[in-house]
């Protein structure tokens, strides 16, 4: 499927852009294993960690990972079965990881993933200590290397025989969205949501499409950090 590639960077960026959950493929004791975790992007790099695969990284600091995030926007429902597919955007970033060991880089590398993921955050929160800081394994892989695809529109046998089969087609849209915040049973009463976190309730993760352009609800990675 050559044709939905793309070298576009712009691509790369909004795809990283409107997510934050990759998995993170690596070889880890001579097994391949795939590890879910949060990433945060600046734009060069992509920030992320994960108790397995950074034990791994970090005895074997020259091992080459595939990070893939991808998007679901719908299902394609043709006329045949053969022709059913996805609506998607994925994005597959290659390379060796470098782990942070500055306490000043790892800080900007926690700061730019809990931004990503929830804009605000890092100023509203509590920030790591220095135990903390030094418990945490972050690994920083660079956007040099990535293979971006994206598939929109209709089925694709809408000129084919199939068409007189009087059968409908077309697509069935899928968006996850942000819910109410649901308060830690814990919490003290009086403690209301911060505006950052209730303003993202009913918002769509992951992008909408107009025409082409695709256009995040949720703001660029480091937004929100002052």
């Amino acid at each position: 499927m050559r044709e939905r590639g793309t070298v576009d960077r712009a691509a790369l960026e909004a795809i990283l852009d409107a997510g934050f959950l990759c998995h993170v493929g690596v070889v880890v004791d001579g097994h391949p294993m795939v590890v879910p975790t949060v990433y945060g992007s600046d734009g060069q790099n992509l920030y992320f960690h994960g108790s397995v695969a950074s034990r791994s990284l970090v005895a074997a600091p020259d091992t080459t990972v595939c990070v893939t995030v991808t998007h679901v926007d719908g299902l394609v429902l043709a006329r045949s079965v053969f022709e059913h597919g996805v609506n998607y955007r994925s994005a597959m970033i290659y390379g060796t990881p470098r782990l942070l060991t500055d306490p000043e880089e790892k800080l900007a590398g926690l700061r730019c993933l809990t931004e990503h993921a929830t804009p605000g955050q890092w100023d509203y929160a509590r920030r790591p200590n220095r135990k903390e800081l030094a418990a945490t394994a972050l690994l920083a892989l660079p956007l040099d290397e990535a293979s971006v695809k994206i598939r929109t529109g209709a089925p694709d046998d809408g000129d084919g025989p199939d068409a007189e089969l009087g059968l409908w087609a077309g697509v069935l849209p899928l968006a996850t969205s942000f819910g109410a915040p649901e308060p830690d049973p814990a919490l003290t009463d009086g403690i209301p949501a911060p505006p950052h976190i209730t303003g993202r309730s009913g918002t769509r993760l992951g992008g909408q499409e107009h025409g082409n352009a695709r256009v995040s609800d949720r703001p660029s990675a480091g937004a929100g950090a002052g």
